[in-house]
């Protein structure tokens, strides 16, 4: 009993100084608050490196996804100067009578030089700067506050530059397009003259409406009659297309035309042009997104179906009116393909794409061969048929076709195309049509009248029938004597 009470004794006093050491403490602790600062310093500092850590990787990750962006759109904004020089020089250039090849040529050649310049001087600003619904305003002119930082209502993760050249690319070779329609016929300095004018009075207002900040057919920032063109349908090609059969019908036919037969002088250049055109094209449209994710895929998966389903639709065609496939055919309907899946690259499945170049294959053929013939307008190299028609029938397809399970750009959840149940955007592609109709109708009309007041359109006789390489330029192409 004593050991056992001796025990317990000794375990009470174990406890009890246990509880006083235990209550010495937290008074000393009390006391004493520095004695507990080096345990919560150490856990603060934790903390602290913890945040600073996941800063760090957050901005990491930024720098990276920016710097692959970036890389993109520069790459991108190659691909489209690639399809203005040497593509569309050369599409264009085999097309013509051997005579006027490098007269061709320079007038591409001379966009890439004459529209760069106005760009910087006053076309951005005019295209994406603060304006109107209609137009931009003159805040960005010689590129004032253009910089290296993004501007998130364009791109959040390029540089403004780098969304400034890539636009440029596209209006150096909108203008561009419109020459195959007066080819072999305007003289070369009322060509400069007129297609400063219409950079400044057709493309730089439809660009703002459809892609400017408030600009009324802008679908992603919050335009009245919000159009869905990805990559220039409206922009790009109805206004190229549309202006260029106005000017044809202005400038009148060719000398000859059409009682004496105007092959072109080398379908292999043309071959050669319209399969860099295609693969420029990749940057027209994929590059759009303006990013390297997702929609940068989907919208370069599109453009390849559209293009390959166009070129059998006209070669289909071709064979079935003809008895033969021709590899004038076969390009013609991938370019018109490539034309007509622009405005939808962004917004349409790959099945949907080859829908719609399928269709615009047949479509652009029939306008080339039949309409044409019907109404005898001299659109030289099809200009109208391909790109007016193409553009036209693309973006009316698009809101057709368009879904927001690949761009949900209306909202989240909300419906995007008239196949997905928004019958309301057939409206507003009409009405972006229309806009872009009327404006490149009555324009080009206005800057041709002018233009052949001040400086005269047309070549003479002489000129004409010599041909443009050695009367506007005094050189040829081939030069066979030597």
């Amino acid at each position: 009993m004593i050991r056992r009470f001796g025990s317990i004794s000794v375990l009470v006093r174990a406890l009890a100084l246990g509880l006083m050491v235990w209550v010495g403490g937290s008074v000393a602790t009390a006391q004493m608050p520095g004695t507990a600062a080096p345990a919560t310093t150490s856990q603060a500092d934790r903390l602290a490196a913890l945040e600073k850590s996941s800063a760090d990787q957050a901005a990491a990750i930024a720098a990276a996804q920016s710097a692959g962006d970036n890389s993109w759109m520069l790459v991108s904004s190659a691909l489209v100067l690639l399809m203005s020089g040497p593509g569309l020089a050369l599409f264009y250039g085999g097309l013509v009578r051997r005579k006027n090849v490098l007269g061709t040529m320079m007038q591409t050649f001379a966009m890439m030089a004459v529209i760069t310049v106005l760009w910087a001087l006053v076309t951005y600003s005019l295209a994406f700067g603060e304006g109107n619904a209609f137009i931009g305003g003159l805040h960005n002119v010689f590129l004032r506050g253009v910089g290296l930082a993004p501007d998130p209502k364009y791109a959040a993760t390029i540089p403004l530059q780098t969304f400034m050249v890539f636009q440029l690319m596209f209006a150096i070779i909108t203008p561009a397009l419109i020459t195959g329609a007066f080819a072999e016929r305007m003289k070369f300095s009322a060509m400069l003259t007129f297609m400063v004018l219409w950079a400044i009075f057709v493309y730089s207002p439809m660009a703002h409406m459809v892609w400017g900040k408030g600009g009324l057919l802008n679908a992603s920032l919050g335009g009245r009659f919000p159009c869905l063109d990805f990559a220039g349908g409206t922009v790009v090609h109805i206004t190229s297309g549309v202006s260029a059969l106005v000017t044809a019908l202005y400038l009148g036919k060719r000398l000859e035309y059409p009682r004496e037969p105007m092959p072109p002088h080398s379908v292999v250049l043309s071959f050669i042009g319209a399969c860099l055109l295609w693969v420029g094209w990749f940057g027209f449209n994929a590059g759009s997104a303006l990013s390297a994710g997702n929609l940068a895929t989907s919208a370069f998966i599109a453009t390849h179906f559209g293009a390959a389903a166009a070129a059998i639709g006209w070669s289909a065609a071709e064979w079935i009116r003809s008895g033969r496939a021709t590899a004038l055919g076969a390009i013609s309907g991938a370019v018109a393909g490539l034309v007509a899946i622009t405005p939808a690259s962004g917004f349409v499945t790959p099945i949907s794409a080859l829908w719609i170049g399928l269709i615009a294959g047949v479509f652009c053929y029939f306008m080339v061969v039949k309409v044409k013939a019907i109404f005898g307008y001299d659109d030289s190299l099809d200009a109208f048929g391909v790109h007016g028609a193409g553009g036209t029938i693309g973006a009316l397809l698009t809101g057709v076709f368009a879904t927001s399970a690949i761009n949900p750009i209306l909202g989240a959840g909300k419906a995007t195309g008239l196949l997905e149940g928004n019958k309301g955007q057939i409206l507003n592609q009409l009405v972006a049509i229309a806009i872009a109709w009327t404006l490149s109708i009555v324009g080009t009309l206005v800057i041709l009248f002018v233009v052949d007041k001040v400086v005269g359109l047309r070549v003479s006789e002489e000129d004409e029938r010599t041909g443009l390489d050695l009367s506007q330029h005094g050189e040829e192409g081939y030069d066979f004597a030597n």
